[in-house]
């Protein structure tokens, strides 16, 4: 008895010595209006308790893949679950949002991320795999899209969208432009070429980076039917987000646009939308756009429609929302306990905490309380 309370004790020890290696020193509010469940709102609920993750006698391997925006939460995620789960060994690959996708409809996974929601094609593939079911999204991170520069001796740039558009479509060649001059009248603009750097995967950031200039920059990018592929001429490509991030960091004179976690040691673009003030990429600032969201997902499925074109004050307005997908029904028996578990603690307080810590913002309470609920009823 004495060897086993010592056991329980350095397990316990052991996931929150991980999960205190990922804190910060301190967790500001989400401003959701959310206590608990969307993990912003004090530092004590960032620790991971061992003892709240149900492993459930969860045990094999859980092969996943997708989306690159979220691999830091997950790698975050795995760390302190396999503390508490040592049965389970989790594989997340994160090659983008649309190898995720079809590796799912293939049979290959056991879930997938996916920065977009499944288009009604891909849920029709997702029957063939899902016996008597079909893939469903189920929000699981949130957080805003970064545009991060490489410009020497200006430290606070402010781009609006229809600038930014025409940078990412080549109209705009050069850092003294007058459009960028007159957002910036402060500031010592160079003559040196932009280097526009986009993804050369397929990507849900792609998808809703484009989404954005769409809705705020129609006059520029309307022509383009945006999508997880990139569609305007010119600029530069590098695969998934951490690509796109290392060749903004290293080409002087460099753009790009990646998740908030991708742009440590780097400057960000603040963003004119016609608010007081232009607002800066945070985890606040993007949860006050998803906390705008409506649930436009039928039965189980979770997608969510996200508010772009926000001008509300401090509110970030280029966000997106990672999913997990996976089958409410037919899911493998051998890897449904784990799949169950490892979502069930993502979904949960502790998990959520999590995204905090590491620069995303947590699902607001009204959207991941339904999450937890489907979770569940997975079969």
């Amino acid at each position: 008895m004495k060897l086993q309370r010592m056991n329980r004790r350095a397990l316990t020890l052991g996931a929150l010595a991980v999960s205190g290696a990922l804190a910060l020193t301190a967790c500001g509010s989400d401003d959701t209006g959310s206590k608990s469940s969307s993990g912003g709102s004090s530092a004590s609920a960032g620790a991971t308790n061992a003892s709240s993750i149900k492993c459930d006698n969860a045990k094999g391997q859980l092969l996943a893949d997708g989306s690159s925006a979220q691999k830091n939460a997950i790698d975050a995620w795995t760390a302190a679950f396999s503390q508490a789960c040592q049965g389970v060994q989790i594989n997340y690959k994160g090659s983008g949002s649309g190898a995720g996708v079809t590796a799912f409809t293939q049979g290959q996974l056991a879930f997938a991320g996916s920065d977009s929601a499944l288009k009604p094609e891909e849920i029709e593939a997702s029957k063939k795999i899902c016996t008597g079911g079909q893939g469903i999204d189920l929000p699981m991170v949130g957080g805003p899209i970064a545009v991060g520069y490489n410009l020497p001796g200006v430290d606070n740039l402010v781009l609006d969208a229809p600038t930014l558009a025409k940078i990412f479509n080549s109209d705009i060649k050069t850092w003294d432009d007058p459009a960028i001059k007159k957002l910036n009248p402060n500031a010592k603009l160079p003559s040196t070429k932009i280097s526009a750097f986009h993804r050369s995967d397929e990507s849900g950031t792609t998808d809703n980076f484009t989404k954005y200039l769409k809705a705020a920059a129609p006059a520029v990018w309307g022509k383009y039917s945006g999508g997880k592929a990139w569609q305007a001429p010119g600029g530069q490509s590098a695969p998934q987000s951490a690509g796109v991030a290392q060749q903004v960091k290293q080409t002087a004179g460099a753009i790009g646009y990646f998740e908030l976690s991708y742009a440590k040691d780097m400057s960000t673009v603040a963003i004119d939308t016609g608010a007081s003030s232009p607002v800066k990429p945070s985890t606040d600032a993007a949860s006050k756009a998803i906390a705008d969201a409506k649930v436009v997902g039928t039965g189980q499925d979770l997608a969510l429609k996200l508010n772009y074109n926000t001008k509300a004050d401090g509110a970030y307005p280029m966000v997106l929302v990672t999913y997990e997908i996976v089958c409410d029904k037919g899911n493998k028996a051998d890897t449904l306990p784990a799949t169950k578990a490892f979502l069930r603690y993502i979904a949960s307080t502790d998990g959520q905490s999590i995204l905090t810590q590491n620069n995303y913002a947590p699902i607001p309470d009204a959207i991941i309380s339904k999450v937890r609920t489907t979770i569940e009823g997975l079969s």
